[in-house]
C-alpha cells in the first residue's frame, strides 16, 4: 500500500523546531520518498531554524498543506492534544518519546491510532541504536544463555528546554523500553528513589530495581546531575556479560573463563563462580539511530500491512509510561510496585518487534 499523495513520496510535517526538532528536520529533509514540507513552530527563532522551509504557528495550518505524515517533537504536555487533532486529519504520526504526561493520555492516542487505522509511532530511539540492535540479535542466537541481569546508567547535564517532566518520564523511558525489548520481558514489580536536587519541580535523578516477568533483575541509574555523560547498558547471563555503550555504539562481550580442558575433578575443584574470559568487541555497521528509525517510520506509513513491525507502536510507548509512572508511585510510596496486570498485554509486541526489528536491522 502506498501513502503517498503521488503514489511514492509522502508529504510530511514537523512540529516542534527545538533541539530534537531540529535533527528530525536534518533527517527529514536528507530521505529518499519523504517530502518535508513544512514546519510548525510558534517561536520567534523557528524561521531562523527552518533552514528555509515554511514555517505556521501550528498544528492545524499544517494539516491544511496537506500532509501524509507527520513528526511530534514538541513538550510532553502538549503531544496529546497535538497527535489527537493529526489522527483527527488521518496523518500517520511519530511522536517523540515518551507518548504522554500520563497513561490516561497515552491510552487515548494509541486506541485512536489504532481505530483510525494510522501509524501511530513513538520515538524510542534507543531502539535503532546499532549496539543494542546487535546486543538484541545476539541474546535472540542464545550466545549469552540464560540472562540473569541488566543494568543500565543513563546519566549526564540537564537539558534546559525540558521542563514539563522529571528524569522518570524523559531520560530513563529510554532504559525502561529498550530493556523490555532486548530482553522481550514487560517489567513485573519495580522499587525505585528520586530526589529533586537542581531547584525544579520534578525529579532529577532516579534509582530503580526491578524484576522482569522472565525472572530478569534490572538496575536503572538515571539523572540530569552529572558533568559527565553516560549511555551504559550492561547485560549479565549464564555465559558472560554484554556492554553496550550507546554514545560510541560499541558492544563488547566479557566471557565466562572455561574449564573445560581441566578433568572433571579439577575442574570442580576450580571453579568458584564465575571467572575472566575473553573479551571481544565486535565490529559492525553504525548508521545515525535517527536516520534508522525514521526510514522506518516511513516505511511504515508505506507499508501498512507489513511496515509497523519496524517501529515503535503507541501501544509499546503507553506500557513505557506505565513503568515510569510505576517507578514514581514507588518512590512516593516507598515500596515496591506491582505493575499494572494489563501490562503484560504488551510483553507479546515487544517480543514480535524486537525479532522483525532485528530481521530489518540485519
Amino acid at each position: 500500500m502506498k501513502a503517498g499523495r503521488d503514489g511514492a513520496t509522502i508529504r510530511t510535517g514537523l512540529i516542534g523546531l527545538g533541539m530534537m526538532g531540529r535533527h528530525h528536520a536534518r533527517v527529514l529533509g536528507s530521505l529518499d520518498g519523504v517530502e518535508l514540507v513544512a514546519v510548525a513552530d510558534p517561536g520567534p527563532q523557528a524561521r531562523k531554524a527552518a533552514g528555509g522551509l515554511p514555517v505556521v504557528d501550528g498544528v492545524e495550518e499544517l494539516i491544511d498543506m496537506g500532509l501524509d505524515a507527520c513528526v511530534i517533537a514538541v513538550p510532553t504536555a502538549a503531544h496529546t492534544e497535538v497527535g489527537m487533532a493529526l489522527a483527527s486529519a488521518g496523518v500517520h504520526t511519530l511522536i517523540e518519546k515518551p507518548l504522554a504526561h500520563d497513561s490516561a493520555s497515552a491510552v487515548l492516542l494509541a486506541e485512536t491510532f489504532e481505530q483510525a487505522g494510522l501509524v501511530g509511532a513513538v520515538g524510542h530511539i534507543e531502539r535503532f541504536n546499532p549496539a543494542l540492535q546487535n546486543l538484541r540479535s545476539r541474546l535472540e542466537q542464545g550466545e549469552l544463555g540464560a540472562v540473569f541481569q541488566v543494568a543500565t546508567r543513563r546519566q549526564g547535564p540537564f537539558p534546559h528546554p525540558i521542563a514539563d517532566v522529571g528524569v522518570a518520564k524523559d531520560l530513563a523511558t529510554h532504559d525502561f523500553d529498550s530493556t523490555a525489548w532486548v530482553t522481550g520481558q514487560a517489567y513485573a514489580t519495580i522499587t525505585a528513589h528520586t530526589a529533586c536536587r537542581s531547584g525544579r519541580a520534578h525529579e532529577d535523578l532516579i534509582a530503580m530495581s526491578g524484576r522482569l516477568d522472565g525472572g530478569t533483575v534490572v538496575n536503572h541509574l538515571v539523572n540530569w546531575l552529572s558533568p559527565m555523560k553516560e549511555r551504559v547498558t550492561i547485560v549479565t547471563g549464564e555465559k558472560g556479560c554484554f556492554v553496550a555503550d550507546t554514545l560510541t555504539a560499541d558492544l563488547m562481550f566479557h566471557a565466562n573463563s572455561s574449564h573445560a580442558s581441566l578433568p572433571p575433578w579439577e575442574a570442580m575443584q576450580a571453579f568458584r563462580g564465575v571467572s575472566e574470559g575473553d573479551v571481544i568487541r565486535f565490529a559492525f555497521a553504525k548508521p545515525e539511530p535517527l536516520r534508522t528509525e525514521l526510514e522506518a517510520f516511513r516505511d511504515a506509513v508505506l507499508d501498512l500491512d507489513q511496515g509497523s513491525d519496524r517501529i515503535v507502536t503507541m501501544r509499546q510507548g503507553l506500557s513505557v509510561v506505565k513503568v515510569a509512572e510505576a517507578a514514581l508511585a514507588s518512590a512516593a510510596a516507598g515500596g515496591s510496585v506491582t505493575v499494572l496486570p494489563h501490562q503484560a498485554v504488551y510483553q507479546d509486541s515487544y517480543r514480535t518487534a524486537a525479532g522483525s526489528a532485528m530481521a530489518f536491522a540485519r
